[in-house]
């Protein structure tokens, strides 16, 4: 401890510029004895003495003695006022927003809530382990980034800013089938870091089986089926600005870059030529913003029928009411990247993935924005867990916000939490870097929460650490 606050005495031995200080509101010069080996990361060796939370702590800490403060808030809450203020009001709403009154929002931070830790004392938590394998994948931390489509709503640089953001702090982004960047794009920018892919499955296979080649072709490393969104939920603050960012070309990325979408495309064109309706200063509006956000050059797509022809058939094609367990068959015999069914809240579903073959389970309300009332996802866990006994990974997602709710899913038996909203924040406040930082805070969180409770590894975080609250 002495050696780092010594530098803090000793203006002259101070390093270099903190390249993660671009994350402050101005630059600070940290000690070298803090200092990183990369941008948002420490040495090997020091983070196995300090932790990540009691390093991240010292980052803080140290750049306020200088007079800098966090750009990204820390609290859940000044982050997404934070996001609002940088963010569009039809952006916010659509990424804020949930199904309904919102209930299943409300009652997903309750039933976190309910659960109490119960901290030991005496244990030696001074090394703390908190990495984890999953899907043959060794992760810095049990937390996976959700999918969430239109981030071009958030920052323009969008996904690929997520993605580079996930690779450097090591945990996996889950690629959106709603992305504003295509998913070979997502991929360079992550080199060997892994990724997964969510896939909506749609009223074509044949897109549906590209989507999953590709996916397996940019190195990713398992499928998330979502189920919960066969149709859009009832979404009241979109409703109230009636807005829809796909009518707008935005958040089709996965389809405008996919060769058999575009043969569809071009058979809308062949079969019913675009009807231009009564022109209107909204209609040019959403035509402008369609044609830059389409493939190619701007005013190409303006004088081009192709991009409205995209949008009709994205409408026409997603996504898929009819979709029954019958047909997980043809997604099993297209790929042998393990497969997860997100959306599973009935301890009847997880057996019946178990039977028709999945590899695992993403406990989901899709964060309250399909079905309002519907049961949390932390009330819904223990059952599933329990059903599936072990047989195959059981993760969870929807309103997760801090290390201790982290704790929570995994002392009911999650393996890893999906981290979803917050980091849309990060994004939208100061983009790859504000999604770092929103990392490096929920990991460093939930290193000390992990710790104070008397827990030095993952294996001790179980059903004993927790009480349910009366």
């Amino acid at each position: 401890m002495r050696g780092l606050h010594e530098p803090l005495l000793q203006p002259g031995r101070a390093g270099p510029v903190h390249p993660a200080c671009t994350r402050f509101r101005k630059p600070v010069r940290l000690p070298l004895l803090a200092a990183r080996s990369s941008v948002g990361s420490v040495s090997d060796r020091e983070q196995t003495a300090i932790g990540i939370g009691r390093e991240r702590q010292f980052e803080v800490y140290v750049a306020g003695a200088r007079g800098t403060y966090p750009r990204v808030p820390v609290s859940s809450e000044g982050l997404e006022a934070a996001a609002r203020k940088a963010m569009g009001p039809e952006g916010f709403a659509y990424v804020a927003g949930g199904a309904g009154r919102e209930e299943t929002m409300h009652e997903n931070r309750e039933a976190f809530e309910r659960w109490r830790m119960v901290p030991r004392m005496l244990r030696d938590v001074s090394k703390r382990e908190t990495e984890v394998e999953l899907f043959g994948s060794r992760l810095a931390s049990p937390v996976v980034l959700c999918p969430i489509g239109v981030l071009e709503m958030a920052h323009a640089d969008a996904d690929v800013a997520v993605a580079r953001a996930a690779a450097a702090e090591g945990l996996p982004m889950i690629f959106s089938n709603q992305a504003s960047r295509p998913m070979e794009e997502c991929a360079r920018a992550m080199g060997d870091a892994p990724r997964w892919f969510q896939l909506y499955w749609s009223t074509s296979n044949e897109l549906v089986a590209s989507l999953v080649s590709r996916a397996e072709a940019c190195g990713c490393t398992a499928i998330v089926l979502t189920l919960d969104t066969t149709m859009l939920g009832w979404r009241v603050r979109d409703l109230d600005l009636a807005y829809l960012p796909f009518l707008r070309g935005k958040g089709i990325a996965q389809y405008t870059s996919d060769p058999v979408f575009l043969e569809g495309v071009q058979e809308t064109l062949r079969e019913s030529p675009p009807d231009t309706g009564r022109v209107t200063a909204a209609a040019l509006g959403s035509l402008w913003a369609l044609a830059r956000t389409y493939p190619g050059s701007t005013f190409a797509n303006l004088r081009s029928p192709a991009a409205r022809a995209a949008v009709r058939r994205f409408v026409e094609t997603y996504s898929r009411p009819s979709l029954s367990w019958d047909d997980l068959g043809f997604l099993r015999e297209r790929t042998r990247l393990p497969i997860l069914l997100k959306g599973i809240l009935h301890p009847a579903d997880a057996t019946a993935a178990i039977e028709h073959g999945m590899d695992g389970i993403v406990v989901s309300n899709h964060g309250g924005r399909q079905v309002d009332g519907a049961i949390a996802t932390m009330d819904a866990l223990p059952g599933i867990v329990g059903a599936v006994a072990g047989r195959i990974p059981v993760l969870l997602d929807s309103g997760v916000r801090s290390g201790a709710d982290v704790f929570r899913a995994l002392a009911l038996g999650a393996s890893a939490v999906g981290l979803g909203r917050p980091y849309v924040w990060g994004l939208a406040v100061a983009g790859e870097e504000g999604v770092r930082e929103v990392i490096r805070n929920l990991r460093a969180d939930f290193d000390l929460t992990m710790g104070l409770a008397g827990c030095r590894s993952l294996r001790e975080v179980d059903r004993a650490t927790v009480e349910r609250s009366a």
